[in-house]
């Protein structure tokens, strides 16, 4: 039902608005009763402390959920640090990083986007080969395949190796298909010397093979010469496929560790 609206805080002090938020009902006056010790709550204390109420605007109504929710987010967004809200909202992976309209970002301002891989190694995969005989790999269940194969042609992939860091940048050159269908330089893998004892384990079964996503490596390193700093805000995840496109700070990370331009490597690879 189109029963939700979007309101605004505003200071009246100086006219600054300094909370978004949606909601139904009397939603927009129940932060007059926060007791928290949030920004927000601070700012509506100094406002009664001048003697005075916060201006409350109803901005947009007579909307569904979903249609409040977006254009609550895109309100944030568009105040960005300036507001007093807690969370960054709904649909927050739809909307570009804030303080990044100087440069370009894939999956904004061109098609192809930023991925981050995790190798996994194990029986069935080694890093040295995927380096050597330029692919990525995962498999053994959908759960493992699945994410692999919905990296594109074109799409720029970042290895991570668990316990070391990241250890190459490159460009998807073909989907990834099972082990035993892929060739490098006109030859199935097990013809070349690898350290993965098990990886063509289970290649005979489309369910459980290993997968390999084809990939032009750019810059790799071995493990001795991965890049990672502690403490510094850089993305990692157990997950096989993650977007870095709204993870700036990693970003520069990788473009000064491994002296490249992402964006430009893939806007010239666009199409």
């Amino acid at each position: 039902m189109p029963e939700y609206y979007v309101y605004v805080y505003i200071d009246p002090r100086n006219f600054e608005e300094f909370y978004y938020g949606k909601g139904k009902g009397a939603r927009k006056f129940s932060h007059l009763k926060d007791g928290s010790d949030s920004d927000k709550v601070k700012r509506l204390n100094a406002i009664k402390e001048a003697g005075l109420s916060p201006i409350i605007r109803v901005i947009a109504t007579d909307m569904t959920q979903d249609q409040a929710l977006l254009i609550e987010k895109t309100l944030i967004w568009k105040l960005g640090k300036t507001l007093t809200n807690m969370s960054q909202g709904h649909f927050s992976e739809k909307f570009r990083p804030h303080d990044t309209l100087h440069k370009d970002i894939p999956g904004f301002d061109f098609r192809k986007e930023i991925y981050y891989v995790n190798v996994g190694e194990g029986p069935h995969r080694r890093w040295n080969d995927c380096r050597k005989y330029g692919f990525l790999s995962a498999g053994q269940g959908p759960q493992w395949r699945d994410p692999l194969k919905t990296l594109c042609e074109g799409d720029c992939v970042v290895a991570y190796l668990k316990g070391a860091g990241y250890v190459g940048v490159g460009l998807v050159t073909n989907p990834a298909i099972r082990v035993s269908d892929f060739r490098f330089k006109g030859k199935r893998l097990d013809k070349h010397p690898l350290e993965a004892p098990h990886m063509f384990e289970n290649s005979d079964d489309e369910e459980f093979s290993e997968y390999t996503l084809a990939v032009r490596w750019i810059k790799a390193v071995d493990r001795e010469g991965a890049f990672f700093k502690k403490n510094a805000g850089l993305f990692t995840s157990q997950l096989i496929r993650a977007s870095l496109s709204n993870q700036p700070k990693t970003v520069d990370f990788l473009e000064r560790s491994f002296e490249i331009s992402i964006p430009e490597l893939m806007k010239q690879n666009e199409g």
